[in-house]
C-alpha cells in the first residue's frame, strides 16, 4: 500500500511541471499573441455605434434614424437586413411587419412596392416601458442601398437576419459596387450564417456567432484561447447586466449575474484587442453602462438607441480627462 500511494504521488509531482509550464506559456501569449498570430489590420476603430440607428430617439432602422445619429456624432450605423419577394434588400429588424407596421405578413411575401408605412411610435425594444416617436409622418422602411450611398464614409454593421443564399449574394454585391469592404462588417448570431459570410469573403469581417462566442469564454478559461487563430474580425455581445432592467425571478436574476461575470473579463477583450479584434457591447443606454464599458471592460465601442446621450457622456469624460 505505501508502495502504491508513493508511486501515485510520484506520478501527480511529475505533472506539476508540465500543467505549470502550460499555464505560464498560455499567460506569456495572452499578453503577447503577435508573436503567434498577425494582428488584424482594420480601417475604423468606432468608440459610437447607434443600434438600429438609435431606436430611442427615432423610429428604428429609418434614414431619418440614421440622419440624425450621424448628426449627433456616432461613428458606426448598426442595421438589420432582409430580402424582399422581388429581391429587394430592406432594412428592417423584424421578419414580418405586425411590430414595426400593425401588418400581419411577412417580408419575404411582399413586393419592396408594397411595403406598408411604419407606425408612428414603437417600444425601444432594449429599455422597456419606453418609447419612439416618428418625426416625419409616413416613415418607410429603406433599402440597404440607399443607407450605403447616403453614408459612404461611415463604417457599417450589417446584420443578416435570414440563411438566404440570395440575400447574402446581394448584400455582398452592394458592398462590392459601392466599395465597401474596408468600411463593413456582417454576421449575426447563427454560425453558419457567418460561415458562409467568410467563405463568400474572408476580406470583410464577420462577427463571432453565438456558439462560437460560447467556444471563445471556453477557450479563453481554458488557456488555449492564446494558441488559436481566429477568422472573425469583431466580437459583439450583449452585456448581460442591462438584462437586469427586465422584470426578472430572483432565478433569472442569479443566472445574469454569474453569465456576466464569466462572460465580462477585461483580460479576455484585451487580449482580443491585442489581436486586433475589436469587442462591441451592445446594448447601453445608461451613463453608468458606459462607464462600465469604457473604464473598468476597456471595449472599443459600445451600440446605443441614444445616440445624443452617449454623445454627451464622451464628450463629457473627454473634457473631465482633459481638465
Amino acid at each position: 500500500m505505501i508502495v502504491f500511494v508513493k508511486n501515485f504521488l510520484s506520478k501527480q509531482t511529475m505533472f506539476i511541471p508540465i500543467f505549470g509550464g502550460y499555464f505560464c506559456l498560455s499567460w506569456f501569449f495572452l499578453r503577447f499573441p503577435q508573436l503567434l498570430h498577425r494582428k488584424k489590420e482594420r480601417k475604423f476603430k468606432c468608440r459610437h455605434i447607434s443600434h438600429r440607428g438609435g431606436a430611442g430617439e427615432n423610429i428604428e432602422n429609418t434614414m431619418t434614424a440614421y440622419h440624425h445619429a450621424v448628426q449627433k456624432g456616432t461613428e458606426m450605423l448598426e442595421l438589420d437586413v432582409h430580402l424582399t419577394k422581388d429581391g429587394q434588400v430592406v432594412v428592417t429588424h423584424d421578419n414580418d411587419l405586425g411590430r414595426i407596421c400593425g401588418v400581419k405578413q411577412k417580408i419575404c411575401e411582399t413586393n419592396y412596392e408594397d411595403l406598408p408605412t411604419l407606425l408612428p411610435v414603437l417600444d425601444v425594444t432594449f429599455n422597456p416601458g419606453k418609447h419612439a416617436v416618428a418625426k416625419n409622418g409616413n416613415e418607410k422602411i429603406p433599402l440597404l442601398e440607399s443607407v450605403f450611398r447616403a453614408f459612404p464614409e461611415h463604417p457599417i454593421n450589417v446584420d443578416i437576419k435570414d440563411d438566404n443564399d440570395e440575400l447574402i449574394e446581394k448584400v455582398h454585391q452592394l458592398i462590392v459596387d459601392y466599395n465597401r469592404k474596408d468600411m463593413t462588417v456582417w454576421g449575426t448570431f447563427n454560425d453558419e450564417i457567418n460561415s458562409k459570410l467568410y467563405k463568400k469573403d474572408p476580406e470583410i469581417p464577420t462577427l463571432f456567432g453565438i456558439w462560437r462566442c460560447v467556444s471563445l469564454v471556453a477557450m479563453y478559461y481554458l488557456g488555449i484561447l492564446p494558441f488559436v487563430p481566429l477568422k472573425e474580425g469583431f466580437l459583439e455581445i450583449l452585456l448581460p447586466s442591462t438584462l437586469l432592467k427586465r422584470d426578472l425571478t430572483n432565478k433569472q436574476r442569479m443566472i445574469v449575474r454569474v453569465v456576466d461575470w464569466f462572460l465580462m473579463s477585461p483580460s479576455l477583450i484585451k487580449h482580443l484587442e491585442r489581436r486586433g479584434i475589436q469587442t462591441y457591447l451592445w446594448v447601453l443606454n445608461e451613463d453608468e453602462e458606459f462607464t462600465r464599458a469604457f473604464e473598468y471592460l476597456g471595449v472599443a465601442g459600445v451600440m446605443t438607441d441614444y445616440p445624443s446621450k452617449l454623445t454627451e457622456y464622451l464628450e463629457r469624460n473627454t473634457n473631465d480627462k482633459n481638465n
